[in-house]
């Protein structure tokens, strides 16, 4: 049965994302693309429950990993994951969607 990432210490963590890490570069060498995806988000979701959420708050404007002609503009925190929306190189929002959510992980530097 496997634990929820919330229940696990910072060293489980590390351990679980090294054997995800290893899970992933075989499914890529394998050409197995979903799989691979799959492994891939459950790395971010797990490097989001070594971040402390009380250091993103709502107002700041975030670089996101992986997609760097945006950033992202936090609204409210619920656990490891910013609801925000995505704003483009002068702070103006991207979408007329709602807001969306991203895991903590997947911020690099505060844009503010």
């Amino acid at each position: 049965m496997e634990r929820r990432y919330s229940d696990m210490t910072i060293e489980e963590l590390r351990r679980e994302i090294g054997e995800l890490t290893d899970k992933a570069r075989k499914a890529e060498q394998m050409g197995m693309v979903n799989e691979y995806a799959v492994y891939e988000r459950k790395i971010i979701m797990a490097k989001s429950y070594m971040l402390n959420p009380a250091d993103f708050k709502a107002g700041e404007e975030y670089q996101i990993e992986g997609d760097p002609a945006h950033n992202f503009k936090i609204i409210y925190m619920n656990g490891t994951f910013a609801w925000g929306y995505r704003t483009n190189e002068r702070g103006e929002k991207v979408s007329e969607e709602e807001e969306e959510a991203l895991p903590i992980s997947m911020f690099g530097e505060k844009v503010n």
